[in-house]
């Protein structure tokens, strides 16, 4: 009798580990965790943002061409904006770096739109402080923190001190690591201690860390070469550019160390990782990595734009011609784990001059919402990512725009296609949806059992269909939308859909 018991508890176990707490969570289907099957022609599609204007021209003398490694975050009504400024000065044959040091520069905005260089009057410049300068060389004794390898972030954490309240990675050439810098005002910046806190790794790329509040602890990512570095001087690696990360309780003491692992995706070689917690669903990791490829010189490689000025560079370095960037994404639930997709979430687009070389197309971190050009529409995503790297005496940075959660759809044709849920339980009173349909085209809703059987009064034939393109639309059944009759239940969702995409599900309190 004892042996059936156990064997029934251990069915029941395994019965609950099998079921989703999604309680009133955001969802998107950027992975595969809510996702138990797909049939007709419904599928998982990626998408990509919309080109907008340039948001700000690196042209001042102590920026460049070289200029990138944004960092960008709202901070109460104010966007902020952090970067590395360069001069690199391309020749015949030769790359110069030397115009002037490496600074963190910064930049501001009322709207994540337009955006200012504010004359700060911090650090002088060829004899005048009146620029946006914030870090420069030479602020510390016996390390040498490099500004132009910088990752700046608000600290969200409530034990974070006043003086604490801005945070930022940069790397350190001497001795080799990561430093970190604190600030009361994002302005003024001084180091947290004199020594490295993070030291395995390359760190020749944006290396950036953050307050995680769901996991209630810091993150950090970065630059890591799986086999090595075989040349110290000209940054070669012996393996992949990989990213590693690791874990702290207070930005100083890290622990848990691993490279990211992917999953269905090729060994690639990745710059940039720009991972950081999704404002509308923060317990998802979102990151935005640069995937570089060198794609060998072809007449395909010659009729990109400027092929003089790439072959200026790859008489230099002949991976400098070669390369070619674009921006990735991927996201995760751990910090470790990623579904990264392997098309190019922003590939470098109709070929012009700035475009389609070493540098382009990579994005800033990270995500912020700004209002939509369409009056009365609701707010957008906007991300920012360069142009114009290492030409002429400046670089740009563009703005993109994606509607919120729109990252990657649900989406089948008129044709229609359906999506069921893993088993899985919630808390609320209604279920919404950001989604998109033609006029003819639209979604309808099923809640089943955890066997998969419909729900009296909630029946795909109960459901009326939902159709139009809305953030937040509350399904509707022909008795109306009340589920907290099943709150806290086990059961499955059943979408149907025609010429639609369905971005993300939240069950909501309140009335339906």
């Amino acid at each position: 009798m004892k042996r059936v018991l156990l064997l029934l508890a251990s069915a029941t176990s395994l019965l609950a580990a099998d079921v989703i707490p999604m309680g009133s969570r955001r969802e998107l289907f950027v992975d595969d965790h809510l996702i138990g099957s797909l049939t007709g022609r419904a599928e998982q599609r990626l998408h990509q943002p919309q080109p907008r204007e340039v948001a700000l021209t690196h042209d001042a003398p102590w920026e460049g061409s070289g200029t990138g490694y944004h960092s960008v975050f709202r901070d109460g009504g104010k966007y902020r904006m952090y970067y590395k400024a360069w001069q690199l000065t391309v020749t015949a044959g030769k790359v110069n770096t030397g115009e002037h040091p490496l600074f963190t520069c910064y930049a501001e905005s009322e709207d994540g739109i337009h955006w200012c260089k504010p004359e700060l009057g911090l650090f002088e410049y060829k004899g005048s402080k009146a620029n946006n300068i914030v870090l420069a060389p030479g602020m510390m004794g016996a390390a040498k923190p490099d500004p132009g390898h910088i990752a700046v972030f608000k600290d969200d954490n409530p034990a974070a001190k006043p003086e604490s309240r801005y945070k930022a990675i940069v790397r350190s050439d001497s001795p080799k690591g990561l430093l970190a810098f604190h600030s009361p005002d994002g302005l003024r910046w001084s180091p947290m201690q004199e020594k490295p806190v993070i030291t395995d790794g390359a760190f020749d790329s944006q290396n950036l860390a953050f307050w995680d509040a769901s996991a209630g602890l810091y993150r950090a990512y970065w630059r890591y070469f799986t086999g090595g570095v075989t040349d110290e001087k000209n940054w070669k690696p012996a393996g992949d550019r990989a990213i590693r990360t690791a874990t702290s309780k207070d930005f100083l003491h890290w622990e848990n160390p691993h490279d990211l692992a992917y999953v269905d995706s090729p060994s690639e070689q990745l710059y940039t990782n720009q991972v950081k917690p999704y404002a509308r669903a923060p317990h998802l990791l979102l990151g935005f990595p640069t995937r570089y490829v060198e794609r060998g010189w072809s007449e395909s490689l010659r009729s990109l734009p400027e092929r003089e000025h790439r072959e200026w560079r790859s008489k230099a370095s002949d991976r400098y011609g070669m390369a070619v960037t674009e921006g990735l994404f991927m996201a995760s639930r751990d910090g470790v784990n990623f579904k990264r997709w392997n098309e190019a979430f922003l590939p470098p687009g109709i070929e012009r001059p700035g475009t389609w070389n070493y540098g382009h197309q990579y994005i800033a971190w990270h995500l912020v919402e700004t209002r939509s050009a369409l009056e009365g529409a609701p707010d957008e995503l906007s991300l920012y990512a360069t142009e114009s790297y290492w030409t002429g005496k400046s670089s740009v940075l563009r703005r993109y725009t994606l509607r919120q959660d729109g990252f990657v759809s649900i989406h089948a044709p008129m044709s229609g296609g359906e999506l069921i849920t893993k088993p899985l339980t919630f808390t609320g009173r209604m279920l919404t949806l950001n989604f998109a349909s033609s006029v003819a085209g639209g979604v309808r809703v099923e809640i089943q059992d955890a066997e998969g059987m419909a729900l009296p009064g909630f029946s795909l034939a109960d459901c009326e269909e939902q159709f139009g393109d809305s953030l937040q639309r509350t399904v509707v059944w022909k008795n109306g939308g009340d589920v907290s009759s099943l709150a806290g239940k086990a059961v499955r969702l059943r979408f149907a859909l025609k010429d639609a995409d369905l971005y993300s599900i939240k069950f909501e309190p309140g009335n339906p």
